[in-house]
């Protein structure tokens, strides 16, 4: 790779290549709102930083789910990310705001 390639970034998640024209944004693993502002941050594909917030309260994310490994772990996530790791990069789908348990 010459040096002025830039490398796609990989979604942590979901395994898939995080293009810059695909919405993406950063995920505090400890929430902000819970001592986490200057702390590690993942770059994510928008839906599965969508689908984590969907499913966790910030204070299951700062106490239980504060790391990658955690985060595949937790069973709805891991069976959505498994789902959405056989999408296009760029594919979105609505995500309920609503917590689904």
């Amino acid at each position: 790779m010459e040096k002025h390639e830039k490398q796609i970034p990989i979604c942590p998640l979901c395994l898939r290549n995080i293009p810059p024209d695909v919405p993406q944004s950063l995920h505090h693993l400890i929430p902000k709102l819970k001592g986490g502002k200057k702390g590690p941050t993942i770059l994510l594909h928008h839906i599965c930083h969508k689908e984590i917030h969907a499913a966790l309260s910030e204070g299951e994310l700062a106490q239980h789910f504060n790391s990658v490994e955690a985060l595949k772990a937790h069973p709805r996530l891991s069976k959505f990310f498994n789902w959405v790791a056989k999408r296009p990069a760029n594919f979105m789908s609505k995500v309920p705001k609503k917590r689904r348990t």
